[in-house]
């Protein structure tokens, strides 16, 4: 049975001891009601390396690991993605965040577009980025990343459109003439465009061509957001990437 893999914001270093943080704990003692004695794999999410650890101490609010051996963890795809979401409603959102970092994406920014249905702001807005972030951090807890994603500041698109990169710049477009498949340049750094529900208008669509964003295709049908980010990532990762 494999052991439950833990994130947590620390140093860790072979033949010391630390305690849990807050989040480890629960989640380790309060969902997994693991014990003295049984065995973790902690990571901190800016390291190819994962650490074993032995829980020696459990107090009613905190526990004690020792950490016992280091382990370097390659599973990081070649291609780094860059994700620009338009933002969805509830779970769709959650859906595309979760599975595109299992799919191997390396930074996500949330984008305010003309069709977002989401109006968030101020508190309301950074509380819900946070939670985002947790759901990556689940991602990778499941998926075996030590590094984590991380999800920007939300901004609109024409902020993110104006952010100079060297990267491929690509937005999924139902009328495009080529596909992600076809592309015959070589990439190792990808900016993805993807709309929120309702997709871009065309005005978006002008502004994003207008910033060097090269329009691709998927197929012939109409792809809900969640599936459009999903697929392309896919495609990404077959076409450059470490999917075969």
């Amino acid at each position: 049975m494999s052991k439950p893999r833990i994130y947590q914001n620390s140093s860790f270093i072979v033949g010391k001891s630390i305690y849990l943080s807050d989040d480890a704990f629960g989640h380790v003692i309060r969902v997994l009601r693991l014990d003295v004695g049984d065995i973790i794999m902690l990571f901190n999410g800016q390291e190819n390396y994962q650490y074993t650890a032995k829980l020696i101490d459990i107090a009613k609010k905190q526990a004690q690991v020792d950490i016992l051996a280091k382990h370097e963890i390659n599973n990081e795809s070649p291609l780094n993605i860059h994700l620009g979401q338009g933002i969805s409603r509830g779970e769709r959102m959650e859906f595309t965040l979760q599975k595109s970092v299992e799919l191997g994406v390396n930074t996500i920014t949330p984008l305010f577009t003309e069709r977002c249905g989401v109006k968030l702001s101020g508190e309301r807005l950074e509380k819900k980025r946070l939670q985002w972030q947790k759901t990556v951090i689940s991602a990778c807890e499941q998926s075996g990343r030590c590094l984590v994603p991380e999800v920007k500041q939300p901004i609109t698109l024409s902020q993110w459109l104006a952010q100079e990169t060297a990267a491929l710049k690509l937005n999924l477009h139902p009328r495009a003439s080529h596909s992600i498949m076809t592309l015959k340049a070589q990439a190792h750094r990808v900016r993805l465009l993807i709309g929120p529900e309702g997709g871009l208008s065309d005005d978006e669509i002008e502004q994003a061509n207008d910033a060097e964003f090269k329009d691709v295709l998927l197929g012939p049908r109409v792809l809900r957001t969640e599936t459009a980010a999903l697929t392309a990532i896919t495609a990404l990762q077959c076409r450059f990437g470490d999917l075969k």
